[in-house]
C-alpha cells in the first residue's frame, strides 16, 4: 500500500477566468480565481488596485454598467505565502447614445467658404456613421462631413446616424440655408432641429 503526502505550499498559478467572453451593458459576468495551494488559500479582489470587499472565489458583477469597465485581479493568501493574479480587463459594450451633430463654423458663413459638420456619439464599440441630407443618404462615412465651396444648392437638413454591433441611434437635425443678399454676399443660417426617433 502506498501513500501520497501533498506538502504544504503556498499558493502559485493563481489566475482568473471570466464567465464571459463579451460583456453587454446591464449583462452580468462571474470573475473566478483559482490557485494551486495547500492548505487552501484565500482570496482577495481588486478593481483598479483598490480593495473590494468580496474574499469569495468567484466575484460576480451583476447588471454591469461601463463604470464597471475596469481591470480586476485576484490575491490567493494562505499561512506559507501570497501570490497575485494577471490582470482581467472588464470591457462594458453599450450601442451608441447621446449623438449629435456639431457645424464649424457656426456663425455666418460666405458662398464659397467650408463648413464641417461633426458626428459624435457615446458608444462601445465605437460607433460608424452614416450622414444624410434631407433623408438621402449620402456616400460618406467618416464622423466629419466637410462641405467645401458650399452653394445654394447644399441648402437642406442635415443628420447622421451612429452605429456599432449593438444598435443605432439618430441625431437631430441640422438645417443649412445657403441665403444669397445683394449687398452683404451668402451667408449660411444654421438652424437646429429636434428628431424623431428612428427606430
Amino acid at each position: 500500500m502506498s501513500f501520497i503526502f501533498c506538502l504544504p505550499d503556498a499558493p502559485k498559478s493563481v489566475s482568473v477566468s471570466m464567465s464571459l467572453p463579451e460583456i453587454m451593458e446591464g449583462s452580468s459576468v462571474t470573475l473566478t480565481c483559482s490557485s494551486d495551494a495547500n492548505p487552501a488559500a484565500q482570496f482577495r479582489w481588486y478593481k483598479n488596485n483598490q480593495t473590494l470587499l468580496h474574499e469569495d472565489p468567484s466575484l460576480i458583477l451583476s447588471s454591469v454598467q461601463r463604470s464597471d469597465s475596469r481591470k480586476y485581479h485576484c490575491v490567493a493568501e494562505n499561512e506559507l505565502g501570497e501570490a497575485a493574479s494577471d490582470y482581467v480587463f472588464i470591457n462594458v459594450e453599450y450601442p451608441p447614445e447621446t449623438s449629435s451633430v456639431s457645424v464649424s463654423p457656426s456663425a455666418e458663413v460666405l458662398e464659397g467658404s467650408s463648413v464641417t459638420l461633426t458626428c459624435s456619439s457615446d458608444a462601445n464599440p465605437a460607433a460608424k456613421f452614416r450622414w444624410y441630407k434631407n433623408n438621402q443618404t449620402l456616400l460618406h462615412e467618416d464622423p466629419s462631413l466637410i462641405l467645401r465651396s458650399v452653394q445654394r444648392s447644399d441648402s437642406g437638413k442635415y443628420h447622421c446616424v451612429a452605429e456599432n454591433e449593438l444598435g443605432k441611434e439618430a441625431s437631430d437635425y441640422v438645417f443649412i440655408n445657403v441665403e444669397c443678399e445683394s449687398n452683404k454676399g451668402t451667408r449660411i443660417n444654421v438652424q437646429i432641429f429636434l428628431m424623431f426617433d428612428l427606430h
